[in-house]
């Protein structure tokens, strides 16, 4: 059976840290965002200072290689190739300058929600989901819709190229009787 709470690692703008459970998803209409830390103390953090949140795997004190200026282990924040997941490759540059891409899912969460959830560049590092706030968004780009794969249909025959398949007319011809 899933957690409720899921580790989560959330940045804030000030380059500080703190990991914790969060919920899966986060209502649009809260002013805050409410993680447990590790110690069971219930945080509360202003979306204006979140800069994203990161679903995580294991959290830094955990790991042997811990980073103190790096616990989310984003080492690539860009696609050096063109991603193979279908969804929407978006581009941000964030209130503090900093750019990050990821993928979100090509639905009404785009529109909808107080912010964007995206799968990074890198999935076997560390961080599995970044949740971004609307609020730390400056700049939105649309790098590229990437599509699923076309699927065949059952029962669908493959023909050699220039071969094709007899059928009978639709609208036979008729003799002109006049």
């Amino acid at each position: 059976m899933a957690s409720i709470r899921k580790p989560v690692i959330v940045r804030k703008f000030s380059r500080d840290w703190c990991a914790g459970y969060a919920g899966p998803s986060f209502a649009p209409d809260l002013a805050e965002l409410e993680i447990l830390d590790l110690t069971g103390k219930v945080l509360r953090i202003g979306w204006d200072q979140v800069k994203w949140v990161c679903y995580v795997r294991d959290f830094p004190a955990a790991s042997p290689a811990f980073d103190q200026a790096n616990p989310e282990r984003l080492l690539h924040k860009r696609f050096t190739v063109r991603p193979r997941t279908a969804g929407l490759w978006l581009r941000m540059t964030l209130t503090d300058g900093e750019e990050i891409e990821g993928l979100a899912a090509n639905d009404r969460s785009l529109i909808d929600g107080a912010g964007l959830l995206l799968t990074p560049p890198d999935t076997r590092s560390n961080t599995q989901r970044i949740y971004v706030p609307r609020q730390a968004i400056q700049i939105l780009e649309v790098v590229s819709l990437i599509g699923a794969a076309a699927r065949k249909r059952a029962g669908a025959v493959g023909l050699p190229a220039g071969q094709m398949i007899n059928q009978p007319e639709l609208f036979p011809t008729e003799p002109d009787t006049a």
